[in-house]
This record gives C-alpha cells, structure tokens and sequence, in this order.
C-alpha cells in the first residue's frame, strides 16, 4: 500500500527509512538555509526533530525564507504549528548551550549565520557520538553549482568559512565535521541573497545528513 513517503523507501528500502525516521535531529537556524533543509528532511521522513531559531518573520525573508508570508511570527512557532516540530525560542550561545540538554540528540545541523553561536555550538557536540554538520554563507552569491561539502578546516574561498575556521582555532577547538560552502566570489558587499543559492544549501545540508546516518554503525 503506497504512503507519502512510497517513493522514500523505493529509494532507500524499508530498514534504512526506519533508520532515518527514528533518529532524533536538532536543526539551529530556520532562515533561508535553515528553512529549506527543514522541509526537505520533514518530506523525506525525519519524524522527530526539533528546531531553534529566535526571530521573527520580516519583510525581507520573503525573497528565500519558506513561510515568510508570517510576517511578525515567530519562525519557530511557525515551522512548529506547520510541520508539528518540537521547537524552541532561543537564541544559541554559550549560557544556552550550558542549560540545553544536547546530548540527547544524534544529530546536529548548523543552519545559523552568528560566528559566536558556530563556534559554541560546535565546541558543545560530542563529535564522536553524533553527527554534526555546517552551512557556511549562502548570501552575495548567484551559481549553486560552486556549493560543495567538505572538513571545515579544507574549506576555500567563502568569506563565512573563513572567520568561522579563525575562530574555532582561536578558541582551540580540536575536531572536525563536514560544512556546506561556496567558492564562488561575493556579487555584493551587503548581505544580498538570492534563494537558489540558499535554498541549494539546505538542500545540500539535508543531503549530507541522510547519507551520514546511513553510513553510521547505529
């Protein structure tokens, strides 16, 4: 009998989409990145996920943002009464890392833009117990074929990446994990963004994720 998600099992065989479905995700951001990876994971049969993002809907989401016509709700509440998604109204950082129970999760996706929040996030994930992954800067950049997945610390020419591997070193960070970025050059100076570059890497995020967990022993 076919399901919503018949074509989901055709693909990856019954055990295999049990596996998916039973593993429980934490996905930090819900922006144009964030949003799109939430979707894609939810339509492929990830059941138990919860999300974190503190902001609201603005105006200027709706050129990327799914759900962004929600203009002044916030994107936690949101994706929660759509998709049923436990959900948080937090924004990350050290204090609420020491009070977030992140243990509890087999995977954890950085879909958040806050080089502050990056790094303690990735400081807080046990890197031998779970499965954790990274988006880099998806804005000021127009071709989603320069996205590319790879350690954070091999990453090249995304300005986001950068920073973001200055900082772990700074605060002495020791391991690795796997980063969504681009190598493509910044087409602005401001924060411009177009979705089929952002939404490529939510999608490239959700990708990664799935493959992990089915090459995981667990």
């Amino acid at each position: 009998m076919k399901d919503r998600y018949t074509r989901v099992k055709w693909l990856l065989g019954e055990e295999n989409f049990d596996k998916i479905s039973s593993t429980k995700i934490l996905l930090c951001g819900l922006g144009g990145v964030g949003g799109i990876c939430a979707d894609t994971l939810f339509r492929s049969g990830f059941s138990n996920i919860t999300v974190i993002d503190a902001d609201s809907f603005e105006l200027t989401n709706q050129n990327r943002q799914l759900h962004s016509e929600n203009l002044g709700e916030k994107k936690a509440e949101v994706f929660h009464r759509i998709y049923g998604f436990k959900h948080l109204v937090a924004r990350i950082d050290e204090n609420f890392l020491k009070e977030f129970n992140l243990k509890e999760f087999d995977a954890i996706i950085d879909a958040i833009d806050d080089i502050n929040a990056k790094v303690a996030l990735a400081k807080s994930v046990d890197l031998k117990r779970q499965i954790y992954i990274s988006s880099m800067g998806g804005a000021r950049k127009l071709d989603s074929t320069r996205i590319k997945v790879a350690p954070v610390f091999k990453t090249y020419g995304d300005a986001l990446a950068k920073k973001f591997r200055y900082e772990l070193k700074k605060a002495n960070f020791k391991g690795t994990f796997d980063v969504v970025f681009s190598d493509e050059e910044a087409r602005c100076k401001d924060l411009g963004s177009f979705m089929g570059v952002t939404a490529a890497f939510g999608l490239n995020l959700a990708s990664l994720l799935l493959r992990k967990i089915l090459l995981s022993k667990s």
